[in-house]
């Protein structure tokens, strides 16, 4: 018993000494640590009077302006989607004058379509390149389409290596069978026939219920590339 108790001491006096170093510690650097806790907060109250005060009526602006370019959008008006119309702001626009919020970011996507449209495919890969996005449909789709800007300008490597991007970046039945067979087909125009059927077996073994995959349609991609192959 008269060990455990010693024991007990010794603990209660290592606390009381860790706790007087700490004291000390404080003590002795009261005049660093109250300017360290001064500028973290001007820090934390900076970033929430910039969001609130600058980004948020930026974010609300920003929606506003882009209802003209989302409706030529959605007319297959390209041009006037991208450019604006003299009355409207076009994507391009928005997409650097609203850079900083999420509309600006989305801008960048839509532009990016808009020129791949236009066949002004540099341009195209730019604002593509420049959207960032978590969705697991619209970030595939991106990065498919800097494959197809990249296909366009016959750089088969680029978008062979962007399309198989997008299938990683989001693997499901909505975006990759078609991916997919992008993928293929550019593996073909680039001669490597191999590369081709693993592709289009990836589609007839995991996407059969795809339009893609179906048994018929996708054997024939199949047949076609062990052909060429073969020659």
């Amino acid at each position: 018993m008269a060990k455990k108790h010693s024991e007990s001491i010794d603990g209660v006096e290592v606390i009381e000494s860790s706790l007087s170093r700490t004291e000390q510690f404080i003590e002795d650097n009261q005049k660093t640590l109250t300017i360290v806790v001064v500028v973290i907060l001007a820090i934390v109250g900076a970033y929430l009077g910039y969001n609130k005060y600058y980004i948020a009526p930026l974010e609300e602006e920003a929606e506003q302006q882009v209802f003209a370019a989302e409706q030529y959008f959605e007319k297959d008006s390209f041009r006037l989607a991208l450019n604006g119309d003299g009355n409207y702001l076009g994507f391009e626009y928005i997409a650097d004058e609203y850079s900083s919020t999420k509309t600006g970011n989305l801008a960048n996507y839509y532009a990016g379509i808009c020129c791949l449209k236009l066949g002004q495919y540099d341009e195209a890969i730019d604002y593509l390149e420049n959207f960032s996005s978590d969705d697991k449909v619209v970030s595939p789709m991106a990065l498919a389409a800097i494959g197809d800007a990249y296909s366009e300008k016959q750089n088969f490597d680029q978008a062979l290596n962007y399309y198989m991007q997008a299938v990683d970046n989001s693997d499901n039945t909505f975006t990759a069978p078609t991916i997919l067979l992008k993928a293929g087909i550019v593996a073909e125009k680039m001669g490597n026939f191999n590369k081709a059927i693993d592709i289009y077996e990836r589609i007839k073994e995991d996407y059969p219920k795809s339009f893609e995959g179906n048994l018929s349609r996708i054997e024939k991609y199949i047949t076609r590339a062990k052909v060429k192959g073969s020659v």
